[in-house]
């Protein structure tokens, strides 16, 4: 007898994850691209129309685009097979971007609120606003929509809650775009309540992008705070287990899930007589099991249990 031979897992697991990867960078530049051309637009509006609210509006669209090249090159890092250094991957390298990023939000929104506040305690004179001056915030919008609905099919078709993440970004900075257009055309309307609209438009505009940073931010340290995911994981987990022959229950299952990378560790139950290579070849199958139907799972740990019907009342 000899030491059973590793089971290979197919290559669609792999090809799923090269795949998610993939489909990933696609829509973050597809996303950029968008982002880019409504930056330049807003500035276009900046520079006709001096408008702090507008101003505001481009620089946390700058931001983003910021935040989608730094995610691009932490998904790149991330998507590293394991090394002697990392033996689990570099996975963490998301959440760690993630979480600097939404520091950065908060910071540059508390700046602008504290600002725009001061701005508003100083007199200034009437903004004379152009009729068609709403057209910029208003463009922006419907890109920014645009972008999120695109976005927002390639996560929910891929199941990434990363890709879905980004896309709730657009739609956040849609918003503030459109908070943007209000303020516009308050002043073309109320010159002389002009300069206090832009002002106070700005000020909440720095809200958003806080929020925006408290919310990146507690979405990134749960993964480092390696809290318990969603329950669809677990039942995902088992049911692949207990597909395999020989598992005639499963007890503790424990999941970690950052960036691409998802690792698991359960306890199988099999029955208590099995020769030792018998219960590790069922182990091996359980571990190809779970790989072939979660693609994020870089590894998988299964411990072996002897299986008592009496420890499982009906």
């Amino acid at each position: 007898m000899r030491f059973p031979d590793p089971i290979p897992l197919p290559a669609f697991v792999e090809e799923n994850r090269i795949s998610r990867y993939r489909d990933l960078l696609s829509s973050a530049k597809r996303g950029m691209k968008i982002r880019l051309g409504v930056i330049f637009f807003e500035l276009c509006g900046v520079i006709w129309l001096h408008s702090s609210a507008l101003f505001w509006d481009a620089l946390a669209s700058s931001l983003d685009l910021l935040t989608t090249l730094f995610l691009v090159f932490c998904v790149k890092m991330a998507n590293r097979p394991p090394d002697g250094n990392h033996p689990f991957g570099h996975g963490r390298l998301e959440p760690i971007g993630g979480l600097l990023l939404g520091l950065l939000f908060v910071g540059v929104g508390c700046f602008s609120i504290w600002q725009n506040g001061m701005g508003l305690m100083t007199p200034e004179e009437h903004l004379q606003m152009h009729p068609m001056g709403w057209i910029f915030p208003v463009g922006a919008v419907i890109f920014l929509e645009t972008a999120y609905h695109s976005m927002m099919h390639v996560a929910k078709q891929r199941h990434s809650s990363a890709i879905a993440a980004d896309a709730v970004h657009y739609r956040i900075d849609a918003l503030s775009s459109l908070l943007a257009a209000v303020v516009l055309l308050g002043a073309l309307y109320w010159p002389s309540f002009g300069d206090m609209l832009d002002h106070i438009g700005a000020a909440i505009i720095g809200l958003f992008m806080v929020v925006l940073g408290g919310i990146a931010l507690k979405k990134n340290i749960d993964p480092l705070m390696d809290k318990v995911p969603d329950a669809h994981f677990f039942d995902r987990v088992r049911t692949a287990a207990l597909r395999v022959e020989g598992v005639l229950e499963t007890e503790k299952i424990h999941i970690q899930l950052f960036g691409p990378d998802a690792h698991v560790d359960i306890d199988i139950e099999v029955e208590p007589k099995l020769e030792v290579w018998q219960a590790h070849e069922i182990s091996q199958h359980v571990r190809a099991e779970i790989q072939k139907s979660w693609a994020a799972v870089r590894d998988v740990t299964v411990h072996i249990e002897p299986y008592f019907p009496q420890d499982h009342p009906t």
